[in-house]
C-alpha cells in the first residue's frame, strides 16, 4: 500500500461552516485514506518507497465538491460556436457566421450560451440570426439553460408558426402580430432541443464528460453533482465509465416530469440499481431533480407578488403544490435524495413546503436534501433550512451586482425584493447548511472566483467596488467549508469533506491560503495538484 507525505506548508485539516479551521504542517495518505498529521506523518517519510511531496509553501485543502452543474452540457458547447465569448449582439452573430463558414457541411448549428443581456428584455430575433446562417436551422441556448434563440429555418424545422399554441410549461414569445419571434422559453426551448434537434453521437458526449471532468480535477474538484439527467444520459455516463474516461466522481440526478413522474418512480429505480450494479468508484445515481420554476431574468421563476414590471405576472411554476408533494413524497420513499431547482421566492416556499411534508410523513432518515440556487427568499424561510435540515446549495458567483443583476433581475422584482438574493449569510447563521456549485456553463465553473465573490459579495475584477448586500458576506473559512463538508454532506458521503485521520484522501494542492491571501487575489491560486482517493488526478 503505497504511503505519500505532504510537507513544507499549511494543510487544513477542516474548514468549519463557523467560519473557523484546523491546520496542521504535515499530513499522511495511505492508499485511499488519512492516516497521521504531524509529527507523526512526518515519521512516515521515512518508511522505504513512501512518497514526499514537498508543499513549497502552499497549502493543501480537503477535495472540493461541485454541488450543481451540467458537466455534458458545458463540454458539448466546446463544439458549436463560441458564443459566450461574445461582447454584443454583433459579436454573437459574427461568432455564428464563422463557425457557418468554418463547418459548411453542418445540418444543424447548436451552440450555446449566450449573454441575454444584448438585447432588450432577452427576446432575441430569429431574422438576425438568418443573415448568417441561410437556411441552416440554427439554435442557441441563453446562459441561462432555460431560453433558447434559434433561426426561422428552425422554426421551420419545428413546425413553429403563428397557430402554434404554446406548450404547457413553456413560452414561444410573439411579435405583436402573433407570428414567432425566435426566442423559446422553458419548455418550449427543452422540447425543441429534445424532439427536433438532431443529437450529438454518443462519442461526442463521452468526450463532453471527459473533457469537464479532466477540467473539473485540474481545479481540484473530485465531485460533481450533474443536476439534470434524462435516461438517455445514462447510456452515455455507462459508456463513460465503462472506459474509465471519468476523471471525477459524478452524481447523477433524473429530472422528474411533472406530467409522468408515476412511473418515473420504478423506471429511475431501475437505472440507479444498474448504476449500483456497475459499482464503479467515480459514478452515483441516488438523487432526483425537480424544476420548480424557471428564471427571474426571463419572467417564468414562480413569485409570491406579481413582477415589478408586469402586474399581471407572477411567473410560469413547473409544478402545483398538491403535485410537488405527492412526488416528493413518492420518490423519497423509494430512496432518492431530492434536488429542487427553485428561484423566486414562490418556488422556495413551495420546495421548503415539500421537503417539510417528506419529512414529517415519511420514516425518519438522513436525507441530506437539497434547494439549489435558492436566488430569492420572502422574510422568514431564511431559518427554515436548518427547522428543516435542507442544504441550501447556492451559486455564490450570482451574489454580485453585475450587468444581468441591473440589466433585467432588479428591473424585473422592484427594488423594494432586491435584497431578498442569495441570503448565503442568513441560512448560514441560522444553523442551515450551505453547500456551493456553479450551475456551468451557466456561470464559470472555477471555485476561485465565485469563492472571493461570496466572501466581497462583488466582483474580484472590481476589487474597490461596494460590496452587494453586505451583511450576507461569510468568511473565507465558511465558504471553504461550503465547498467540502457542505458538499460532502450533499454527496451523502460522510466520509469525505476534511482531512481528518480515517477520511477518504481527496485534496487539492494550492499555491497559496485561500483562507490568508486578500479575497480579491483568490482566482489567483494556482492549482498545483489533485488527489482522488489518494490517487493523483492532477
Amino acid at each position: 500500500m503505497s504511503t505519500t507525505v505532504f510537507t513544507g506548508g499549511t494543510i487544513v485539516v477542516e474548514a468549519r461552516r463557523d467560519g473557523r479551521t484546523v491546520t496542521s504542517n504535515a499530513i499522511a495518505f495511505e492508499g485511499d485514506r488519512v492516516v497521521a498529521h504531524g509529527p507523526e506523518a512526518t515519521a512516515l517519510a521515512e518508511r522505504p518507497g513512501s512518497q514526499i511531496v514537498d508543499l513549497a509553501g502552499g497549502t493543501l485543502i480537503p477535495g472540493l465538491g461541485e454541488g450543481h452543474a451540467h458537466p455534458v452540457l458545458g463540454g458539448l458547447e466546446s463544439m458549436g460556436p463560441q458564443v459566450r465569448d461574445a461582447e454584443d449582439l454583433d459579436g454573437i452573430i459574427a461568432a455564428v457566421g464563422a463557425w457557418r463558414r468554418e463547418h459548411p457541411e453542418a445540418e444543424w448549428i447548436v451552440g450555446g450560451s449566450y449573454d441575454a443581456t444584448f438585447a432588450p428584455g432577452g427576446l432575441f430575433d430569429a431574422r438576425w440570426l438568418d443573415a448568417v446562417t441561410g437556411d441552416v436551422p440554427t439554435i442557441l441556448r441563453a446562459w441561462d439553460y432555460h431560453t433558447a434563440w434559434v433561426n426561422s429555418a428552425a422554426l421551420a424545422a419545428g413546425g413553429i408558426t403563428a397557430d402554434t399554441p404554446d406548450p404547457e410549461l413553456g413560452r414561444i414569445v410573439r411579435r405583436e402580430d402573433g407570428t414567432p419571434l425566435g426566442t423559446l422559453q422553458e419548455a418550449a426551448a427543452n422540447d425543441f432541443l429534445a424532439e427536433v434537434v438532431p443529437p450529438f453521437s454518443l462519442e461526442d458526449r463521452v468526450a463532453a464528460i471527459e473533457s469537464a471532468t479532466q477540467a473539473y480535477a485540474e481545479q481540484g474538484t473530485t465531485w460533481v453533482q450533474d443536476a439534470w439527467v434524462d435516461p438517455r444520459d445514462v447510456t452515455t455516463y455507462l459508456a463513460a465509465a465503462a472506459a474509465d474516461r471519468l476523471r471525477t466522481r459524478v452524481n447523477l440526478a433524473f429530472r422528474a416530469d411533472p406530467f409522468t413522474w408515476r412511473e418515473q418512480v420504478a423506471e429511475f429505480a431501475r437505472l440507479r440499481a444498474s448504476i449500483r450494479e456497475l459499482a464503479h468508484p467515480r459514478l452515483s445515481a441516488e438523487t432526483i431533480k425537480f424544476f420548480v420554476d424557471g428564471g427571474i431574468e426571463n419572467h417564468t421563476a414562480a413569485l409570491i407578488d406579481p413582477y415589478a414590471d408586469r402586474p399581471d405576472e407572477r411567473g410560469l411554476p413547473n409544478w402545483s403544490a398538491e403535485e410537488l408533494h405527492a412526488a416528493a413524497l413518492a420518490f423519497d420513499a423509494s430512496g432518492f435524495q431530492l434536488h429542487l431547482h427553485a428561484i423566486g421566492d414562490r418556488a422556495n416556499r413551495t420546495a421548503l413546503d415539500a421537503l417539510g411534508a417528506v419529512e414529517a410523513q415519511n420514516p425518519p432518515r438522513e436525507r441530506s436534501n437539497v434547494i439549489a440556487h435558492v436566488a430569492m427568499l420572502a422574510p422568514g424561510d431564511a431559518e427554515r433550512f436548518a427547522e428543516l435540515g435542507v442544504i441550501a446549495n447556492f451559486e455564490p458567483y450570482w451574489a454580485q451586482c453585475d450587468p444581468v443583476m441591473e440589466a433585467l433581475t432588479i428591473p424585473h422584482i422592484g427594488k423594494e425584493r432586491e435584497g431578498w438574493q442569495y441570503l448565503i449569510g442568513s441560512v448560514l447563521h441560522s444553523g442551515g447548511t450551505v453547500s456551493f456549485g456553479s450551475d456551468w456553463p451557466v456561470t464559470t465553473k472555477d471555485w476561485r472566483p465565485a469563492m472571493a465573490t461570496a466572501v466581497t459579495r462583488h466582483s474580484h475584477l472590481e476589487p474597490t467596488a461596494e460590496a452587494w448586500l453586505p451583511e450576507e458576506r461569510i468568511t473565507p473559512g465558511a465558504a471553504l467549508a461550503a465547498y467540502t463538508t457542505g458538499t460532502s454532506r450533499q454527496a451523502l458521503a460522510p466520509e469525505r469533506g476534511t482531512l481528518e485521520i480515517g477520511m477518504v484522501a481527496d485534496a487539492a494542492w494550492l499555491s497559496a491560503d485561500p483562507l490568508t491571501v486578500d479575497p480579491n487575489a483568490i482566482p489567483e491560486v494556482a492549482v498545483r495538484g489533485t488527489w482522488l482517493a489518494g490517487e493523483r488526478i492532477h
